[in-house]
């Protein structure tokens, strides 16, 4: 018998499958075969690479149509266009105050544990390959600045090729307010943008049946490329690189679930278990950004809110990225045996406030932003990232998991704060508790959005009065009224998110 869910509807409890027969058990399996593969035959692990890269790119593929549609859908459907700009200015907010404290953690590890002391390397005898001489070189050349004009793409089509998120934000802001400002005009528009984002997700959701096999196929040319010995070299340093991290997920971001939502943070680890995962095996937080999407939409955040902060803070709130850049660059002066002060750690750390914006999505991002902000600075030997290269590839994966944590505590915080939360339906979701689909919304969810554009149009009145006259004449002549044709008897549809608080 359906028992009523915590927002006051009857749902259907779903049969749960076993946990061998879920995602994110299978690409667990498929990670450990990886890393024995590479470990006991790394020519092997080498040639699995094409079938890592091919699934990225496969996920690659969806980001940009799910980011651009669902910020389009989410904008374009709101009736005031002034909650979207604060709600922007709340995220930007948000994320500068998280970058600075995962910073300033990378930091306080890092000055108590003193992992570079000791090293004493020379800079004028370390060799850099031509893959860190081209990430040295771009870092130089890179202004702080240049993240502000990046946005603007060239083309229209550029940004989906490149997969540049920063740019397809705006592109989608600029269509979203346009489709809100032609009000009736562009509901057809908007309708369609709304299926296309159904169909985007039902291939998203073909693709990812092959997640264990991208994940065995990247974690074996990992570990086939860079070996087993290459990371317990520098063991401690990637150590302690996990441990902080771990520390800002549970402290940082759980203390935050708690204080703001009354959230158990691990209850939304465990929710977010196939994401992480597969986050885990493929090294980058990007495939797993439209799987994000979609479950902070089905645990209750207002589709408009998920729309715009998760694709924003992909680029913005890097949380991961900020622990490693203080780390690292602290680590680089502590074994180059270049003293910094308190006040030079401080200066490091806001210069790596404007360097690490944007670096997600960009190959090499993270020693990018590393070398933009040693050149900038000038104290700590820029050639120094070269005694870091060959871990990079084992503290990826911990970056990406802190970011994408990051940005889904970061998604609730705001929506909490910007009253888009249904707070009653995320602590039912995480609780395991049966809740009604998001589809049963659509027929309301239409309405509602209909009758927005005609309010902006100002026909409420006229709209109301034909609807009345169609009736008083279908009763008149002994037919039917289509309203009692179309409505489904006895069936409660739930309110849809906008209506939430």
């Amino acid at each position: 018998m359906a028992q009523p869910s915590a927002t006051g509807q009857h749902a259907v409890a779903a049969p749960r499958r076993p946990w061998y027969r879920q995602l994110y058990f299978h690409v667990i399996v498929a990670i450990v075969l990886g890393i024995a593969l590479g470990a006991w035959a790394p020519e092997t692990g080498k040639a699995m690479e094409p079938i890592g890269t091919t699934f990225i790119s496969a996920m690659k593929m969806l980001i940009g149509p799910v980011v651009f549609l669902t910020i389009v859908a989410g904008i374009a459907g709101v009736a005031d266009l002034k909650s979207v700009g604060v709600t922007g200015l709340k995220a930007l907010g948000y994320f500068q105050i998280g970058t600075l404290l995962a910073m300033l953690f990378g930091l306080v590890a890092i000055n108590l544990f003193r992992l570079g002391d000791g090293v004493n390397a020379d800079v004028s005898t370390i060799a850099v390959n031509d893959n860190v001489s081209g990430y040295i070189e771009a870092g130089e050349e890179r202004a702080w600045w240049e993240v502000l004009v990046h946005i603007v793409p060239e083309s229209a089509i550029a940004p989906f090729v490149e997969v540049d998120i920063l740019q397809i934000i705006f592109m989608a802001v600029l269509a979203g307010i346009a489709l809100n400002a032609v009000g009736r005009t562009g509901k057809p528009v908007l309708d369609m943008v709304e299926r296309l984002i159904k169909v985007i997700f039902k291939v998203l959701g073909f693709i990812m049946k092959a997640a264990p096999l991208g994940a065995f196929g990247a974690m074996a040319y990992a570990i086939g490329q860079f070996g087993l010995q290459t990371l317990t070299s520098l063991g401690s340093l990637v150590a302690l690189f996990y441990i902080t991290s771990a520390l800002f997920v549970v402290v940082v971001l759980g203390g935050a679930l708690a204080a703001f939502l009354r959230v158990n943070i691990f209850k939304l680890l465990r929710y977010l278990r196939d994401e992480l995962v597969l986050v885990l095996g493929t090294s980058t937080a990007e495939p797993a950004l439209p799987l994000l999407m979609k479950k902070l939409e089905h645990a209750g955040v207002k589709k408009s809110t998920v729309g715009l902060v998760v694709p924003t803070g992909y680029s913005f709130n890097l949380d991961g990225a900020a622990i490693y850049l203080s780390l690292a660059a602290v680590y680089i002066a502590q074994a180059t045996n270049t003293d910094l002060s308190l006040t030079d750690q401080l200066g490091l750390l806001a210069v790596m406030l404007l360097t690490s914006k944007g670096a997600a999505g960009v190959a090499g991002g993270g020693f990018i932003a590393l070398t933009a902000t040693l050149s900038t600075v000038g104290t700590v030997p820029a050639v120094g990232i070269m005694l870091i290269f060959g871990i990079d590839k084992f503290m990826s994966e911990c970056r990406a998991l802190v970011n994408f944590c990051g940005n889904a505590v970061a998604t609730l915080i705001i929506a909490r704060w910007d009253r888009t939360l249904d707070l009653q339906r995320l602590r039912a979701v995480l609780n395991r508790e049966d809740v009604p689909a998001l589809q049963l919304e659509d027929a309301e969810l239409d309405a509602e959005l209909d009758q927005e554009l005609q309010d902006r149009d100002g026909q409420r009145g006229a709209t109301a009065g034909n609807a009345a006259g169609n009736a008083a004449g279908n009763t008149a002549a002994g037919s039917t009224p289509a309203s009692t044709v179309l409505s489904p008897p006895s069936v409660a549809v739930e309110p849809t998110l906008g209506s939430r608080v």
